[in-house]
């Protein structure tokens, strides 16, 4: 991205020149019946740029093309990961763990896919990842547990598994796509009930209203933040 130097005002150069002018240099004043110069022609205004529009429509931003033969909308609802073995893993298809994918699903909710990449905002340099050990190539491909309190080494202790069984547990966050329902679901009572759902009811179109309207309400405030930074958002003034 170019950064675009501010010029000096028109008005702000012509203040300044005039009082340059009035300081004195040690030469004597100009007689009182001395004809003064006839003024030149008015500044030409410097045009104020006209403010973001304050509504806007996101179904754009649902329908953009994310990669070929899928839509935003169609990546996030239902809320699932879907994996083809035959391409490359990382978004949309599948997540690896190191993926920046809260940044990725923001930017293709956000931004406008024909002109910044998913990778937009994951590649700004502020929080990267960071690991304190490699991670192994094989299954479970995850790093020796650090114990506690941890221990850099990976030779971790004190660590006490439950063994309830499976009936026990509940699924207490949804992360099919990371960030839809973070950023997306406006909020308890909403997010619990989000929660409760599974990816079965997201199919008969019971969310899309909800995701959109966040989205919506969300756009709204942020416009003219991207548009400062010099990015182009999928959403069409409404």
């Amino acid at each position: 991205m170019t950064s675009n130097k501010l010029s000096l005002p028109v008005a702000s150069a012509i203040a300044i020149a005039a009082f340059l002018a009035g300081c004195s240099d040690g030469s004597p004043s100009p007689s009182p019946s001395a004809q003064a110069p006839a003024p030149g022609p008015a500044p030409t205004p410097v045009p104020t740029p006209a403010p973001t529009p304050a509504n806007f429509n996101v179904t754009a931003c649902l329908n953009q093309i994310a990669v070929p033969g899928r839509t935003v909308a169609s990546l996030v609802v239902p809320d699932t990961l879907q994996l083809d073995l035959t391409q490359p893993a990382g978004f949309p298809n599948g997540r690896r763990y190191l993926d920046p994918v809260v940044d990725i699903t923001l930017a293709a909710i956000f931004l406008d896919l024909r002109r910044h990449p998913v990778t937009t905002f994951a590649a700004l340099p502020v929080n990267p990842n960071g690991i304190d050990q490699p991670l192994p190539g094989t299954f479970p491909f995850l790093a020796p547990p650090l114990g506690n309190p941890p221990t850099s080494n990976g030779a971790g202790s004190n660590f006490r598994f439950r063994t309830d069984p499976a009936s026990a547990y509940v699924r207490v966050d949804r992360a099919g796509m990371p960030a839809v329902s973070t950023a997306l679901v406006s909020g308890n009572p909403s997010k619990n009930a989000y929660n409760d759902d599974t990816p079965a009811i997201d199919a008969t179109a019971k969310w899309e209203p909800e995701l959109a309207n966040t989205l919506t309400l969300l756009t709204n405030v942020l416009a003219d933040d991207f548009q400062r930074l010099g990015l182009t958002i999928c959403a069409l003034p409404s």
